[in-house]
């Protein structure tokens, strides 16, 4: 796309020129007047896309509770065809979900086990500085280990690099050079580099590659067909709605830019997911009862460690695989995550009474401040915010 083509999309962005067509299906079952004003709220959150904020959202509500289904926005912007409420986005994050749900099936078998620490299962790979790093705690960011380096600082220069193949191996030895940012299970700094090292965990246990175990133990188990890891591949296979981030240009103004292909070995086992909000409705719904890790091991991924976060002092927020944000007065644990041009997440009470999916092609996927869709439509599906200590959900990697 050139510059003046780009040029006039933002425009037509800001101005609501753009603006697509929205749908939305609702449960058949009678509506009492609370679940009524919640679907009003997700409908308001799709309200206006595509917009600066975001192109398009496909979102799932499901649960005891009642079901509903939206989308809004475009696949593109350049034919401004209606969203797929069928496509594929990258899950970021949500992978995390994933990578903890294999590691906690192989610990249940005793091939794994939570306590020992990571460098006896990758003795040649965790140097001695870090022997006291537990299994557990690569999946629960208490570990203490820093980020690898990557090249370039801002997105103009990341996209830059959007081909470049990074190797788990070589992700781990950059951070693992460095001095670690605190001892072992003190505090809790939500990093990737846990989960690189846990996806290696499972290879090196089971003598397969990462994808292979995830696709035998999960996604064919559960029939997840559309959804798979891309590996080296920087394209998302078949349908999938166009991802867009602002990005400065020559002349110093900024203009959306189509970034739907972009390499993700940076993300791997941590981040690498490509899925549809199908597939991980019935994901979500297949764990929180108990069909995916079963047993006592579950509880691992509903349990915070007792730590307060490495940045804010905050108690922890994170478990393996998952988080728990205060919202409408009870519990919600799930996933978010961030590609550049997607925004995913995964969230259910505790037993299951509500869920949400979504995949929300945000144009500041990455930025400091949770998506303003994003954030409506958790907020229309489970209500404001709890008075508590706990930090605010943040975007994910």
């Amino acid at each position: 796309m050139n510059r003046t083509a780009r040029t006039l999309l933002a425009a037509a962005l800001v101005l609501g020129v753009a603006a697509g067509p929205a749908t939305a299906t609702t449960a058949p079952a009678p509506v009492a007047a609370t679940e009524a004003a919640g679907t009003a709220r997700l409908e308001a959150a799709l309200a206006g896309l595509p917009s600066a904020d975001a192109t398009a959202a496909l979102v799932r509500v499901g649960g005891t509770e009642g079901t509903w289904q939206g989308v809004a926005g475009v696949h593109d912007l350049r034919t401004n065809r209606p969203a797929d409420p069928g496509a594929r986005f990258r899950a970021g994050s949500v992978t995390k979900v994933f990578t903890a749900a294999v590691v906690l099936q192989l610990a249940s078998e005793g091939r794994i086990d939570l306590d020992r620490p990571a460098r006896a299962y990758l003795p040649e790979l965790i140097p001695a500085a870090y022997a006291a790093v537990t299994v557990r705690q690569l999946l629960d960011h208490t570990h203490g280990i820093p980020a690898p380096d990557f090249p370039g600082t801002t997105v103009e220069e990341w996209y830059e690099n959007r081909f470049v193949v990074h190797r788990p191996r070589d992700l781990v030895r950059s951070a693992t050079a460095k001095r670690p940012e605190f001892a072992p299970g003190e505090r809790q700094h939500y990093l990737n580099i846990g989960y690189t090292i846990a996806g290696l965990l499972i290879e090196r246990v089971t003598g397969e590659r990462y994808e292979d175990v995830l696709a035998g133990r999960v996604l064919r188990p559960l029939g997840l067909r559309d959804t798979y890891s891309p590996g080296t591949d920087p394209r998302i296979a078949g349908r999938h709605n166009h991802g867009y981030q602002w990005m400065k240009q020559d002349d110093g103004t900024k203009a959306l830019r189509d970034v739907s292909v972009w390499g993700t070995t940076d993300g791997w086992a941590a981040g690498d997911l490509i899925s549809t909000t199908a597939d991980l409705e019935r994901f979500t719904r297949e764990l929180f009862a108990g069909r995916v890790v079963r047993g006592p091991l579950l509880e691992e991924m509903f349990t915070l460690p007792p730590v307060p976060d490495f940045a804010s002092g905050a108690p922890a927020a994170y478990s393996a695989g998952l988080s728990m944000k205060r919202l409408g007065g009870r519990e919600v644990w799930g996933k978010t995550g961030g590609r550049w041009g997607y925004n995913a997440a995964v969230a259910s009470t505790r037993h299951g009474e509500r869920t949400l999916v979504y995949s929300v092609n945000s144009t500041d996927a990455k930025g400091q401040d949770m998506n303003r869709v994003a954030q409506d439509l958790m907020l229309a599906t489970f209500g404001a915010p709890s008075p508590s200590p706990s930090p605010s959900p943040a975007p994910a990697a």
